[in-house]
């Protein structure tokens, strides 16, 4: 339930919605100006991977785009940054194809504390929160607005916060995450991204996290991309959006980049870094009805292959069922949230025992270091580079999926997007069990493509026509 007093401050503006332009981000890791060892920067992905949860949703327009430059957040997240409001005030979200709602901490949290948690407040954050009494633009979404056109639309909104008697109310939003649970009201305000004209959207003007530290490393909160009312593929109309996501195990990270919009899937084989390099393209398999799991991109994948080998796997190992009364398990979906690849676990169980009996021949497999406390099993001794992992035997990972005509289509990882340089000389297999960690049911049976795994390709989803790209790039280059 919102506060009497963010109510007051928030009741006294009219909604408003608008679409833009396109827009273009820069995207960058949240940990790029931390100076951490290999090991640590392998262990944080490897937590993060298996703290990661699919979210689900609480209890409770002219067509446009926009692009921004994305940053890495050093714990296997990109970030980008923007502005809300007029004048604008800096924010800084994860960019989020596994969730939908667009949300930003506000000065209306009651503790900026770490400690405010089991208080519900907020978690810190680098930037000032955003202030709405302070933009000429904000504005608040009552429950009743033009007939539930946004207060309604999503499981994300999760009824009314009265106004003290007032008659006023506002449309509540409360989001659940793996880390914890984010509540405030909907509002609109503009947003303004670099490079992009600004564009008026729906978000959650946010009061209470109950978010575990550190879990958005001090970003304002996150920007949803899923398939929901209120993300912002949806709010701006988009058929398409893509991004290109440059290496984060390296010394020196370079932005990456987000586009929402249309117009990239006509130049995907002849620009943006990717040098006319081929193009895999398969279509997205079916989507449940029921949240969370409506939200997600799931892909037909049907098998596995270690360089030529075929891994055996159980039948159906990659299904998506449902478990229960709308609750489905299994699956396989990309998500630009997680960092390393999570694959149901008896088709890793096989895919380590295929690269064990191919790497032993080879003499390069060695144990995995001890600082990394048994989170990668499988590791080999070669140089400082992706190529020393050719000269070490380890071959390319093969994904291979139904493309939906009675045929197939085969997407090849090289070795060093799925293996990672743990020291100097040390690369371990960057895939884990999905049963690993505190990952409980439905999750423990959905196979999730991270973004270890998506570095150095062009990704596309083009929407219209229900399909997903890849091609190798230089990202850095985009």
């Amino acid at each position: 339930m919102a506060t009497p007093l963010l109510l007051l401050e928030l009741l006294c503006f009219s909604m408003a919605l608008a679409g833009g332009a396109a827009l273009r981000l820069e995207l960058a890791h949240v940990d790029a100006n931390e100076h951490c060892t290999m090991e640590e920067r392998v262990r944080r992905a490897t937590e993060r991977t298996h703290h990661r949860r699919l979210l689900h949703a609480s209890t409770a327009a002219a067509a446009g785009g926009v692009a921004a430059p994305l940053r890495w957040s050093g714990k296997t997240q990109y970030i980008a940054s923007y502005g809300i409001g007029d004048p604008p005030q800096p924010a800084e979200a994860v960019v989020d194809t596994g969730s939908d709602l667009v949300w930003t901490q506000c000065s209306t949290c009651r503790l900026p504390a770490a400690a405010a948690a089991a208080a519900g407040g907020c978690f810190p954050q680098n930037l000032p929160y955003y202030n709405f009494s302070l933009s000429r633009t904000a504005r608040a979404v009552p429950c009743d607005d033009d007939d539930g056109a946004l207060c309604g639309v999503a499981p994300e909104t999760a009824g009314c916060a009265r106004g003290g008697g007032s008659g006023d109310d506002a449309c509540v939003v409360a989001a659940s995450y793996g880390a914890g649970v984010a509540l405030g009201v909907l509002g609109t305000d503009a947003f303004t991204f670099p490079s992009s004209s600004s564009v008026t959207l729906a978000f959650g003007c946010v009061s209470q996290t109950r978010i575990s530290p550190g879990a958005l490393n001090g970003a304002s909160g996150i920007i949803g991309l899923g398939r929901g009312a209120l993300s912002l593929v949806s709010q701006l109309n988009a058929t398409e959006f893509s991004y290109c996501l440059t290496p984060y195990f390296r010394d020196t990270v370079s932005p990456s980049h987000l586009f929402v919009g249309d117009g990239e899937l006509a130049g995907l084989s002849a620009g943006g870094g990717g040098g006319g390099a081929p193009v895999t393209t398969v279509p997205f398999a079916k989507n449940p009805k029921d949240s969370p799991f409506s939200t997600f991109y799931y892909l037909p994948l049907v098998g596995l292959a270690a360089g030529n080998a075929t891994v055996a796997l159980p039948a159906g190992a990659f299904d998506l069922r449902e478990a229960a009364p709308k609750v489905w398990a299994g699956g396989a979906l990309i998500d630009s949230g997680s960092p390393f690849t999570r694959l149901v676990d008896p088709a890793h169980r096989a895919l380590t025992k295929e690269l064990a009996r191919q790497l032993r021949g080879s003499g390069s497999l060695v144990p995995p270091p001890a600082k990394l406390g048994g989170a990668l099993e499988l590791c080999v001794e070669a140089g400082d580079d992706g190529d020393s992992l050719a000269a070490a035997a380890v071959p390319p990972l093969v994904l291979r999926f139904d493309d939906g005509v009675g045929g197939g289509r085969e997407l090849v990882i090289p070795a060093e997007k799925y293996w990672a340089r743990v020291e100097a000389s040390t690369w371990c297999m960057a895939v884990v069990s999905s049963a690993s960690g505190n990952a409980t049911l439905p999750t423990n049976e959905t196979t999730i493509i991270g973004n270890f795994m998506q570095q150095d390709m062009r990704v596309l989803y083009d929407l219209a026509n229900g399909l997903l790209s890849f091609q190798p790039a230089n990202c850095s280059a985009v």
